[in-house]
Protein backbone atom coordinates (compact mmCIF):
# COMPACT_ATOMS: atom_id res chain seq x y z
CA UNK A 1 0.00 0.00 0.00
CA UNK A 2 1.36 3.53 -0.86
CA UNK A 3 1.59 6.47 1.51
CA UNK A 4 -1.34 8.20 -0.11
CA UNK A 5 -3.21 5.40 0.36
CA UNK A 6 -2.55 5.00 3.81
CA UNK A 7 -2.89 9.30 4.54
CA UNK A 8 -6.44 8.78 3.05
CA UNK A 9 -7.28 5.96 5.21
CA UNK A 10 -5.66 7.32 8.34
CA UNK A 11 -7.86 10.18 8.19
CA UNK A 12 -11.10 8.48 7.15
CA UNK A 13 -10.57 5.96 10.76
CA UNK A 14 -13.10 6.66 13.06
CA UNK A 15 -11.03 5.39 15.37
CA UNK A 16 -8.63 7.31 14.75
CA UNK A 17 -10.90 10.39 15.83
CA UNK A 18 -12.36 8.92 18.48
CA UNK A 19 -9.68 8.63 20.19
CA UNK A 20 -8.19 12.02 19.67
CA UNK A 21 -12.07 13.45 21.05
CA UNK A 22 -11.22 11.32 23.64
CA UNK A 23 -7.37 12.37 24.51
CA UNK A 24 -8.93 16.41 23.79
CA UNK A 25 -11.32 15.60 26.64
CA UNK A 26 -9.23 14.05 28.70
CA UNK A 27 -6.62 16.62 28.73
CA UNK A 28 -9.52 19.29 29.86
CA UNK A 29 -10.42 17.33 32.95
CA UNK A 30 -6.74 17.46 33.57
CA UNK A 31 -6.60 20.76 33.17
CA UNK A 32 -9.98 21.38 34.89
CA UNK A 33 -8.43 19.14 38.03
CA UNK A 34 -5.42 21.54 38.23
CA UNK A 35 -7.19 24.43 38.17
CA UNK A 36 -9.21 23.11 40.59
CA UNK A 37 -6.32 22.19 43.33
CA UNK A 38 -5.41 18.58 43.59
CA UNK A 39 -3.95 18.62 47.03
CA UNK A 40 -2.40 15.36 48.12
CA UNK A 41 -3.29 12.20 49.01
CA UNK A 42 -3.72 12.53 53.02
CA UNK A 43 -5.49 15.73 51.99
CA UNK A 44 -7.16 15.84 48.45
CA UNK A 45 -8.32 19.29 46.99
CA UNK A 46 -11.55 19.48 44.53
CA UNK A 47 -9.62 18.43 41.52
CA UNK A 48 -7.86 15.64 43.01
CA UNK A 49 -10.47 12.96 41.44
CA UNK A 50 -10.88 15.15 38.18
CA UNK A 51 -7.14 15.17 37.66
CA UNK A 52 -6.86 11.72 37.92
CA UNK A 53 -9.88 10.79 35.75
CA UNK A 54 -8.36 12.56 33.19
CA UNK A 55 -5.18 11.22 33.29
CA UNK A 56 -6.75 7.56 32.99
CA UNK A 57 -9.02 9.05 30.11
CA UNK A 58 -5.85 10.33 28.28
CA UNK A 59 -4.54 6.64 29.06
CA UNK A 60 -7.34 4.85 27.67
CA UNK A 61 -7.55 7.38 24.36
CA UNK A 62 -3.93 6.99 23.80
CA UNK A 63 -4.50 3.11 23.16
CA UNK A 64 -7.27 3.64 20.78
CA UNK A 65 -5.14 6.12 18.93
CA UNK A 66 -2.30 3.78 18.99
CA UNK A 67 -4.20 0.88 18.14
CA UNK A 68 -6.41 3.38 15.31
CA UNK A 69 -2.91 4.18 13.30
CA UNK A 70 -1.56 0.22 13.75
CA UNK A 71 -4.40 -1.90 12.64
CA UNK A 72 -6.68 0.91 11.10
CA UNK A 73 -10.31 0.84 11.70
CA UNK A 74 -13.81 1.65 9.90
CA UNK A 75 -14.56 4.97 8.11
CA UNK A 76 -16.27 7.55 9.62
CA UNK A 77 -19.62 6.64 7.03
CA UNK A 78 -19.55 3.21 7.24
CA UNK A 79 -20.86 3.97 11.04
CA UNK A 80 -23.71 5.73 10.03
CA UNK A 81 -24.75 3.46 6.76
CA UNK A 82 -28.01 2.38 7.29
CA UNK A 83 -28.95 4.31 10.24
CA UNK A 84 -32.72 4.55 10.83
CA UNK A 85 -33.19 8.07 12.56
CA UNK A 86 -36.68 7.94 12.76
CA UNK A 87 -36.84 6.07 16.23
CA UNK A 88 -34.07 8.36 18.14
CA UNK A 89 -35.83 11.55 16.86
CA UNK A 90 -39.01 10.72 17.94
CA UNK A 91 -37.58 9.72 21.28
CA UNK A 92 -35.71 13.50 20.93
CA UNK A 93 -38.88 14.99 20.69
CA UNK A 94 -40.63 13.32 23.36
CA UNK A 95 -38.30 14.33 25.68
CA UNK A 96 -38.57 17.88 24.70
CA UNK A 97 -42.31 17.52 25.22
CA UNK A 98 -41.86 16.37 28.71
CA UNK A 99 -39.36 18.90 29.80
CA UNK A 100 -41.33 21.66 28.45
CA UNK A 101 -44.79 20.10 30.11
CA UNK A 102 -43.01 18.63 33.05
CA UNK A 103 -43.58 21.67 35.40
CA UNK A 104 -47.28 23.13 33.72
CA UNK A 105 -48.71 19.51 33.89
CA UNK A 106 -46.66 18.08 36.84
CA UNK A 107 -44.79 15.16 37.27
CA UNK A 108 -48.07 12.66 36.62
CA UNK A 109 -49.79 13.68 33.67
CA UNK A 110 -46.41 14.84 31.90
CA UNK A 111 -44.82 11.01 32.56
CA UNK A 112 -47.45 9.03 32.37
CA UNK A 113 -48.45 9.54 28.40
CA UNK A 114 -44.69 9.69 27.43
CA UNK A 115 -44.33 6.13 28.86
CA UNK A 116 -47.20 5.09 26.99
CA UNK A 117 -45.43 6.87 23.90
CA UNK A 118 -42.50 5.21 24.75
CA UNK A 119 -43.58 1.95 24.72
CA UNK A 120 -46.02 1.89 22.11
CA UNK A 121 -44.01 3.76 19.51
CA UNK A 122 -40.67 3.01 20.03
CA UNK A 123 -40.50 -0.36 21.84
CA UNK A 124 -44.09 -1.67 20.65
CA UNK A 125 -45.52 -3.61 23.56
CA UNK A 126 -49.23 -4.92 23.66
CA UNK A 127 -52.24 -2.23 24.80
CA UNK A 128 -52.81 -4.77 27.84
CA UNK A 129 -49.24 -4.64 29.04
CA UNK A 130 -48.12 -0.78 28.09
CA UNK A 131 -51.48 0.61 29.85
CA UNK A 132 -50.64 -0.56 33.51
CA UNK A 133 -46.89 -0.13 32.74
CA UNK A 134 -47.35 3.68 31.73
CA UNK A 135 -49.80 3.90 34.88
CA UNK A 136 -48.28 2.34 37.45
CA UNK A 137 -44.08 2.68 36.54
CA UNK A 138 -44.74 6.80 37.48
CA UNK A 139 -47.17 6.14 40.10
CA UNK A 140 -43.94 4.06 41.91
CA UNK A 141 -41.62 6.23 41.06
CA UNK A 142 -43.75 9.33 42.45
CA UNK A 143 -44.43 7.31 46.03
CA UNK A 144 -40.52 6.57 46.64
CA UNK A 145 -39.57 10.28 45.76
CA UNK A 146 -42.76 11.94 47.19
CA UNK A 147 -43.56 10.19 50.02
CA UNK A 148 -40.06 7.88 50.93
CA UNK A 149 -37.62 10.28 49.85
CA UNK A 150 -39.62 13.41 50.78
CA UNK A 151 -38.79 14.86 47.66
CA UNK A 152 -40.65 17.82 45.93
CA UNK A 153 -42.01 17.29 42.68
CA UNK A 154 -43.81 20.00 40.62
CA UNK A 155 -48.08 18.98 41.00
CA UNK A 156 -48.99 20.98 37.74
CA UNK A 157 -51.76 23.32 37.13
CA UNK A 158 -54.24 20.47 38.09
CA UNK A 159 -52.66 19.87 41.29
CA UNK A 160 -52.34 16.02 40.83
CA UNK A 161 -49.76 14.44 42.75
Amino acid sequence: MNNDVRAKLALNNSELWGGLVGLALGIFVIWAGLKLRIGSINDPGSGFVLFYTGILMCVFAITIITAAITEGGPSVASLWAGTRWTKPLVVVVCLAAFAFLFEPLGFLLSSIPLLLLLLRVIDPVRWTLAVPLAVLVPLGVWFVLKRALLIQLPSGIFGIG
